[in-house]
């Protein structure tokens, strides 16, 4: 599997290059936004793993030269590593809602196996996000009212759901049935009107449906 690896820092970029080429990926490493950009158009990684800030501005090079290629290629999995939780940048990623996309924070990615889960979790079209920005995109939702009739149990399962894990992972995490998380999962979709679907990526509209208001 084919990953492009966009971090300004050499040794996190070094580090994160052989955690992954140990696990079996072949890895191409840039360390700005304009090489981002030229990489992910021309060598066709089957994913990105991108930090928003990147020279030669260290502002959202990362973000543009992402959003740029997925308009190029709109099933391009793009997996953001953040020191920060950004709602314009993850409204600006997610709002497509075609899936294959995560955002996770640097700081809360405790051993590899959480960020190499969710490197091929992205790959495979899914979607996985850190419990922190699911926080501030639920609060920007409840400020529409888009989740105001959620319990607080209904929005356990669902920030749960949307960091990618099973029902079964769900269930464990919430010391609940998983009978209980499938109920609570049907009334979190009828709630937020998420029409039925084959896609597995209806779960994460759950979480994203107030983009498309």
């Amino acid at each position: 599997m084919r990953v492009v690896l966009a971090e300004d820092l050499f040794l996190l970029r070094d580090g994160l290059t052989r955690t992954l080429q140990d696990h079996g990926f072949e890895v191409a490493a840039v360390d700005n936004g304009p090489a981002l950009l030229k990489s992910l158009l021309e060598d066709a990684p089957d994913v990105a793993v991108v930090d928003i800030r990147l020279p030669p501005t260290f502002s959202d090079e990362g973000l543009q030269a992402a959003l740029a290629a997925r308009r190029s290629r709109p099933a391009l999995p793009v997996l953001v590593l953040s020191q920060y939780v950004d709602q314009l940048y993850a409204h600006e990623l997610l709002a497509g809602g075609e899936g294959a996309i995560g955002y996770l924070l640097k700081d809360r990615i405790t051993h590899t196996t959480q960020f190499v889960d969710a490197v091929r979790t992205v790959a495979a079209g899914g979607t996985v996000m850190d419990p922190q920005v699911i926080a501030r995109l639920l609060a920007r939702s409840d400020a529409r009212g888009t989740t105001a009739e959620l319990t607080p149990r209904e929005l356990d399962v669902l920030g749960l759901m949307a960091e990618g894990r099973s029902n079964a992972a769900v269930a464990g995490a919430l010391f609940i049935s998983e009978s209980a998380v499938a109920k609570h999962t049907a009334a979190i979709f009828a709630k937020l009107r998420i029409e039925p679907s084959a896609d597995d990526n209806r779960r994460v509209l759950a979480v994203l449906a107030y983009l498309k208001r």
